[in-house]
């Protein structure tokens, strides 16, 4: 099969979340299983554009409503990621450093999306499948069917998947003239809430619909931010796929990034080694349980209840853990995590930062992850940690009730709770600095994470089986 992976991401051309992670991976997982995957984006100004060759695929004009802009087509001319990476260049939209947070992201995202379709139109060829994924690329299954110009490609199948429910694109009806000619018939297509919502749109239009986990995936029926109802409308072409990772990138034997590889063989040593040069770094003692939190500052990853989660768990067990934290997002709970730092010196710090080489460090250092999130589709932090032999400390939601098993129950490895509170993230931690104590039982813990098949292999065999059912 020939599959094209339409995405506003792509690890390690431009990464937001977890959404590049997987667009950066599953292709290339899919090459080895024999088809063809390619990956379309956008081309943002990153490091990666510029520190690599790229080659002239296609140049071509496009209309949005009463605009025109030319745009490009280029190509990664060494493929080595594995698979063919394709990124539209549109001056004035797409020229940006940033991938999300401008004010005019929907002409941004639409825009891409008309030029993306505007290329595989001049194909002398159609590809199997198109999978798009969230709602950047929402509306090209509508666009696909029932824009005239594109009549061409009616008949490739369509695959949407969603990251994250919570963001779905709304656009106001009057920029439904951004669309190429439509059969306005159709209109209840793009419709919902009164609103054009792409990703209803793609719900609708999508031949089939996954989640990136099982577990979200019965979530979102009672929790997808104003689409419940839809879900269960579209539940016979719905289904969830649990994510996988890397393991050319995330793989403790042989990752560059960390200062000591290390595999099941070397466990004790490898994360002793590690450990100590996040210590030296941030100022801890080895001997304490170190706790790391990685990712967005947001309220869907609860990071507004670590201020004062962190604050009490210091009094209620003062001198008894370490606390790191990598991230960056909402002001406020920046400000308030960097102003806990002066009241614990020498036990927690705080990197507001992306930075992809001490995140590596972290994982393979830490003793415990903390995620606690209110939302996680899948979550790809706790099967890092996993990976890594780092204990995750997990609120049960999504993927992570998914993927992590208390460790007290049969074959568990982790800290599970209940309820995204300041009381359930203590409780967890009270229980991970107790487990610290044996470190008999941390170490088979470790051994077993260890041996999770958490790798892309089997998740990308359900993606093509997906496939086949609708061709």
């Amino acid at each position: 099969m020939e599959i094209i992976h339409i995405s506003a991401e792509c690890y390690p051309m431009a990464k937001a979340g977890g959404l590049a992670d997987v667009v950066g991976a599953l292709p290339k997982y899919q090459q080895d299983l024999g088809h063809v995957a390619k990956v379309v984006m956008p081309m943002y100004r990153t490091k990666f554009l510029y520190e690599n060759e790229w080659t002239v695929e296609h140049k071509g004009n496009l209309r949005m409503g009463e605009a025109y802009y030319d745009f490009t087509i280029i190509r990664e001319a060494s493929n080595k990621l594995g698979f063919d990476l394709y990124c539209v260049d549109i001056n004035g939209l797409l020229d940006r450093e940033k991938i999300y947070g401008y004010d005019d992201d929907t002409e941004r995202f639409t825009a891409f999306q008309i030029a993306v379709l505007e290329w595989m139109s001049q194909w002398q060829h159609r590809p199997d499948i198109v999978h798009v994924h969230d709602h950047h690329t929402g509306l090209i299954p509508f666009m696909m069917q029932n824009c005239f110009v594109y009549r061409y490609l009616a008949s490739i199948k369509t695959v949407l998947t969603i990251h994250n429910a919570q963001y779905q694109g709304w656009m106001s009806w009057e920029k439904a003239t951004y669309l190429p000619a439509w059969d306005t018939w159709k209109w209840g297509l793009l419709e919902w809430d009164n609103m054009v919502n792409p990703l209803a749109c793609g719900i609708k239009c999508a031949h089939k619909v996954t989640t990136v986990s099982p577990g979200y995936m019965r979530e979102i029926k009672y929790n997808a931010n104003g689409l419940e109802f839809l879900f269960e409308l579209e539940a016979g072409k719905c289904t969830g796929i649990i994510n996988g990772i890397d393991y050319a990138v995330w793989d403790p034997a042989i990752d560059t990034y960390i200062l000591s590889n290390f595999s099941t063989k070397k466990i004790k040593e490898g994360k002793h080694l590690n450990k100590k040069k996040l210590c030296d770094d941030f100022g801890f003692d080895i001997q304490l349980p170190l706790f790391v939190f990685i990712g967005r500052l947001v309220g869907e990853k609860a990071a507004d209840l670590l201020p004062e989660s962190i604050s009490r768990a210091f009094d209620q067990m003062p001198g008894a853990f370490s606390f790191l934290i990598l991230g960056s997002g909402e002001k406020y709970v920046e400000a308030a995590l960097q102003n806990i730092q002066e009241q614990h010196v020498g036990y927690y710090n705080t990197q507001i930062a992306y930075n992809e080489k001490l995140s590596h460090q972290m994982y393979a250092g830490a003793d415990f992850l903390l995620m606690p999130s209110r939302v996680e589709p899948c979550g790809l932090n706790q099967l890092y940690a996993m990976r890594y032999g780092t204990v995750p400390v997990v609120r049960r939601t999504g993927g992570l009730r998914d993927t992590v098993i208390d460790f007290e129950d049969e074959g568990g490895y982790g800290i599970c709770f209940n309820n995204a509170s300041v009381a359930d993230i203590i409780h967890g931690m009270t229980r991970a600095v107790k487990l610290y104590k044996d470190p008999t039982t941390m170490q088979q813990l470790r051994w077993r994470m260890m041996q999770v098949e958490t790798s892309w292999e089997r998740s990308a065999l359900q993606y093509i089986d997906l496939y086949l059912s609708i061709l």
